[in-house]
């Protein structure tokens, strides 16, 4: 995918409205949206997006639960952060914490399905439900998500968008389903639409003046 935050708030020249305490709500919200999103689209057992297919693959082989992973994995990556230069805000490391939280109850409260109709809506809902998220988190204003700041400062070494964000989800994708992360036309539709149906909720899910 070639879109990240960065790109997108310049693109669609979003500013940042409103009280600390309004816009903390928002993160959160978006933090915990973004969860249930994650959660569904496991669920549904078509395929999660490649990150997640990373998380799955680790807890498959060496325990512990998904949104452990996406915790232990989203720290790991600040760690990056450092000699790429990349300031964390609030935001960035509440993404580390809460998504795997909230991604964790959502699947002890989400049943997994067995018809196939209903796999479907687990995966259509999911990848909305996250684009939404994505929405109100970035809305807020309090920082990237490490995963997106990754790709940000490897932008800022030369390394083009589109090729730091393609070479390292390609990677994670391998490496996860290597490791059993469930992959298949779920992690399609969600590299094909996540970014489209992202620019699609970022005006709509902006705060106003």
């Amino acid at each position: 995918m070639a879109w990240t935050i960065n790109a997108i708030m310049s693109e669609l020249s979003l500013p940042t409205f409103g009280p600390l305490p309004n816009r903390l709500l928002r993160l959160y919200a978006g933090l915990a949206f973004y969860g249930v999103g994650i959660a569904l689209q496991i669920r549904s057992h078509l395929g999660g997006s490649p990150w997640d297919v990373f998380h799955q693959g680790l807890s498959v082989r060496l325990g512990l639960s998904v949104g452990t992973w996406i915790i232990l994995v989203g720290a790991a990556v600040m760690l990056l952060w450092i000699p790429l230069r990349q300031k964390p805000g609030v935001g960035t490391v509440s993404n580390v914490v809460f998504v795997g939280l909230f991604a964790d109850a959502a699947m002890w409260l989400i049943p997994a399905p067995d018809a196939v109709a209903a796999r479907w809506a687990y995966l259509v809902a999911g990848v909305v439900v996250t684009a939404a998220a994505t929405g109100l988190y970035i809305g807020a204003g309090l920082g990237a998500g490490p995963r997106d700041g990754l790709m940000t400062g490897l932008n800022r070494l030369g390394l083009s968008i589109r090729s730091a964000r393609t070479a390292i989800e390609v990677t994670v994708l391998a490496v996860g389903w290597l490791l059993g992360g469930t992959a298949g036309v779920g992690t399609l539709v969600f590299a094909l639409v996540i970014g489209p149906l992202t620019q699609f909720f970022m005006p709509r899910m902006r705060p106003r003046a």
